[in-house]
């Protein structure tokens, strides 16, 4: 991979990181391909095979009926959210497609509270290299503990 295509790809988890932590959920579809993969799992049920997540969604149809339940349909305390990313590492490149691994940290505010770590673990993605530029094929957000507290609204 040569010095511009990873800062391309350096960006696009920057920008991702930015988006998730400004709530611009508007935003949020426009980084995977129309048929993509979003899940979020217990890293305990990845490393078994097991297949139940906490969220699964199959198509960018999906990720958009997401921000219309955010923005819409769900009740749910205020709080901010930080997303903390490290730098992408390049496992693999199969023709258009980079596999890419990264790790995340969450940290959630709530109005008149203390700033809590919320979720922590690492991405394990497949970025298509389009027309359009750099998009998540898949997005597999595996987290370290077993229990995620209260609920998951907002996508990491």
């Amino acid at each position: 991979m040569d010095a511009s295509l990873y800062v391309e790809l350096c960006q696009l988890y920057a920008k991702y990181a930015e988006v998730t932590s400004n709530g611009r959920w508007e935003e949020w579809p426009d980084f995977f391909t129309d048929e993509c993969i979003y899940k979020v799992q217990p890293r305990e049920n990845y490393e078994r095979g097991f297949p139940l997540a906490t969220l699964s969604f199959i198509s960018k149809g999906m990720l958009h009926d997401r921000v219309y339940g955010i923005r819409e349909t769900l009740f749910h305390d205020p709080y901010y959210q930080l997303n903390v990313t490290g730098l992408p590492l390049l496992k693999a490149k199969e023709g258009d497609v980079l596999k890419v691994e990264a790790n995340y940290s969450i940290l959630r505010t709530k109005l008149s509270q203390e700033t809590t770590v919320f979720n922590v673990g690492r991405y394990l993605d497949e970025v298509s290299m389009t027309p359009e530029g750099m998009r998540f094929k898949s997005k597999l957000c595996i987290y370290d503990s077993e229990m995620i507290p209260n609920s998951l609204i907002y996508p990491i």
